[in-house]
């Protein structure tokens, strides 16, 4: 038995009385003569104590002014710890995780949207303007492109079969970016921090954007809710096809470029985040960013795709400046020290990569190439800038950044970011 606040001992019944007022307690609720009584027994019986504070804590994220959703780490952290107890039946690669977190982020955000919100027009600037669609047509966007790895896993395409146009032939290969809606596109918004950078000539995407076209089409009779569920089914099968395909070397076909499986399940990942953040701006939502294991992934895709961004910004007529050798930096056949610039991501997904400044490694040179030269430039910035960068979500020339050595050079490297963006 517990001590009677009196001095005398509490029968199991008083005591039983006092704990049932523990939740109003915790809530603010309990009358005052009653919550005296009680916090003056809570100081002698120390389990009633542990469950008022227990409950006292949970009352406080109910009433809190800031949202409910856990953070962006915790989700990872509580599936480490579950499966330090019980391993999965089918582990998740490493680069497919980051696609099974953002695929259920965006869900979670999508399950709390009320009709009028599945009505806000969403803005989504990529590097040959913005487009402006639904939420529902972001996922129609998104399962269309998710397509593209389940058909090289073998899964069903969910975009329906229809006569469109050819996917052009393979160019330098962007990374992830911005949405290809079913709506009409309109040029970016003044004071948009949309990129001012050239389009790589005739759209590379038209594959993409007829993919969009049909499944946006196909679903124009369907509720929100039920296009959210038939993306969720696919984001859920591509996941577990992943944990049959550890390898990761399984080509995927975009139609303008191939990558490997494992990139392209970090591109698909970049991108549902970075369209989740969209979604969530348009309805005033918070939005958590990648946890760092893999935000750090998909700057690294990022990065390695750099050097051919900034061949494609010369292609489009912005060249970059001349390097020892002349335009382009390599000498004849390939032989000399390429020029280099050294990125220095800073943030939770903290690290340093080295960008080839006169394009990719040639053919015979891939190991080490450009390594014996001290980089020309460095520059430092946050790896969420740096990713946002890439998406052209943001202003090149805006962008606060750490510069040492040749500020051509990082110039021309921050405004070819933005081409790695898509529709």
């Amino acid at each position: 038995m517990s001590a009677d606040p009196t001095g005398g001992a509490l029968t199991e019944q008083q005591h039983e009385e006092l704990r049932s007022l523990l939740g109003a307690w915790a809530l603010g609720a309990c009358p005052r003569r009653e919550a005296a009584a009680l916090e003056r027994h809570l100081r002698l019986c120390p389990d009633c104590a542990e469950e008022g504070n227990r409950l006292r804590d949970a009352a406080g994220w109910l009433s809190a002014d800031e949202p409910l959703d856990p953070s962006g780490a915790l989700r990872q952290q509580v599936l480490d710890w579950c499966l330090t107890r019980r391993p999965a039946e089918l582990p998740v690669p490493a680069w497919g995780a980051p696609y099974a977190a953002e695929t259920a982020k965006l869900d979670a955000l999508l399950r709390d949207l009320g009709p009028e919100e599945w009505q806000e027009i969403v803005e989504l600037p990529w590097h040959g303007g913005t487009d402006r669609l639904r939420p529902a047509e972001v996922l129609s966007h998104l399962a269309a492109v998710d397509g593209y790895l389940a058909a090289a896993l073998g899964l069903p395409d969910p975009v329906p079969a229809g006569a469109g146009p050819a996917a052009p032939a393979a160019v330098p290969a962007p990374a992830a970016g911005a949405v290809m809606p079913a709506v009409p596109r309109t040029p970016a918004r003044a004071g948009r921090p949309a990129p001012r950078v050239p389009r790589q000539g005739a759209s590379p995407f038209s594959g993409i954007v007829d993919r969009t076209e049909r499944l946006a089409a196909a679903h124009a009779g369907c509720s929100p809710d039920s296009v959210r569920a038939l993306w969720r089914r696919q984001t859920r099968a591509l996941v577990r096809a992943a944990a049959l395909a550890p390898g990761g070397d399984l080509p995927v076909d975009y139609g303008f470029a191939a990558l490997p499986l494992r990139d392209a399940f970090v591109d698909r990942a970049f991108e549902c985040y970075v369209h989740g953040e969209d979604v969530a701006r348009a309805v005033d939502y918070p939005y958590a960013p990648p946890a760092p294991p893999h935000l750090r992934q998909m700057i690294d895709l990022a990065a390695r795709m750099l050097p051919e961004a900034v061949a494609a910004l010369r292609r489009a007529g912005r060249p970059g400046p001349a390097g020892p050798h002349g335009h382009g930096g390599v000498p004849a056949g390939g032989r000399g020290p390429a020029r280099l610039l050294r990125l220095v991501i800073d943030g939770p997904a903290a690290g340093e990569w080295l960008i080839p400044l006169d394009g990719p490694a040639p053919a015979g040179h891939r190991a080490g190439y450009g390594r014996t030269t001290e980089p020309v430039a460095a520059m430092v910035l946050d790896g969420l800038e740096f990713c946002q960068l890439a998406a052209a979500h943001r202003d090149p020339d805006r962008l606060p950044v750490g510069e040492h050595g040749d500020r051509a050079a990082i110039r021309e490297v921050l405004r070819a970011a933005p081409l790695l963006s898509r529709p």
